[in-house]
Parts: C-alpha cells; structure tokens; sequence
C-alpha cells in the first residue's frame, strides 16, 4: 500500500477506535448486563489498536541513535 492509502486507513481505524470507546463507555455507563457484547467490543477495540500501532510502525521510519 502506498503512504496515502496508509494515512487514509489508519484515520479510518482511528475513528472507529473512538466509536468503540465511546459504545463501552455508554454501555457501561447505562448500568448493561451485557458483559458478553462488553467484552466483544473491548477485544474488536483491541485488535484496532494493534492495527493502528502497525501502520503506524510502517509510516515512522526507524531512528538510528
């Protein structure tokens, strides 16, 4: 993929990484017994996060100290 496509994929992980925050935080916060559909949204928020850190990895070039 090229840089752009990256930057362009790693905003559109970023934005659904803050729906999913803000989907657990309301969950929770509205008292829901749901703790399966809880955890399921935590790990979805999870593996985002390892997608982001990744692209990430790939678009900083490596400092040589």
């Amino acid at each position: 993929m090229s840089e752009q496509e990256l930057r362009k994929r790693l905003e559109l992980l970023r934005t659904e990484h803050r729906d999913l925050d803000a989907a657990i935080a309301a969950l929770t916060e509205a008292g829901s017994q749901d703790q399966l559909q809880i955890a399921r949204l935590k790990k979805r928020k999870l593996k985002l996060k390892d997608q982001i850190s990744l692209i990430e990895d790939n678009l900083l070039p490596d400092i040589i100290a």
